[in-house]
């Protein structure tokens, strides 16, 4: 017989919601300049005049996708993103429309990893790779001290020695 498995608990930090905002603004800024770029070209070259109509309507389809993406996609991220560690299996829990709910048992894990880019960094923020035989599992956004404890945790339970 088997047990039941709780449901994930921990949270990941509301800072989080900073960095995906800040991170897709930067994207969406960028798909917007090469738009315009593009629309300059076109004008400039004497494109096809549907060429332009694309351009101007995949511009609009970036702004109403980066008001969702900036307004309303990170908090629901944050608030949907749950995570748990035991001896037995590293929890993962997240989805807004599609939910994906992932046990790695410890036994499979092979490398544990702390991440931190620039933006993560401003807010003290590790994202934590745990490695297995077939793939990755990430967990985002955890706050500095509590990344180092779950790493260390996440070894010992796995059996993971460090190289020097």
């Amino acid at each position: 017989m088997y047990s039941k498995t709780k449901p994930p608990q921990r949270v990941i930090s509301s800072d989080a919601v900073k960095v995906w905002r800040m991170t897709e603004i930067i994207s969406d800024l960028i798909i917007l300049a090469v738009l315009s770029l593009l629309y300059v070209l076109c004008y400039y070259f004497d494109w096809k005049e549907w060429i332009g109509w694309i351009l101007i309507g995949l511009a609009a389809l970036t702004v109403i996708a980066a008001i969702w993406g900036i307004v309303f996609g990170p908090k629901l991220k944050q608030k949907y993103w749950r995570y748990d560690v035991n001896e037995e299996f590293i929890q993962i829990k997240h989805g807004v429309w599609n939910e994906v709910h992932v046990l790695v048992p410890m036994t499979k894990v092979q490398s544990v990893e702390l991440n931190q880019g620039p933006f993560l960094r401003k807010y003290e923020l590790y994202s934590i790779s745990v490695g297995t035989m077939g793939t990755t599992h990430e967990i985002p956004a955890v706050p500095k001290d509590e990344a180092y404890e779950l790493r260390d945790q996440i070894a010992y339970y796995a059996k993971i020695k460090e190289v020097e």
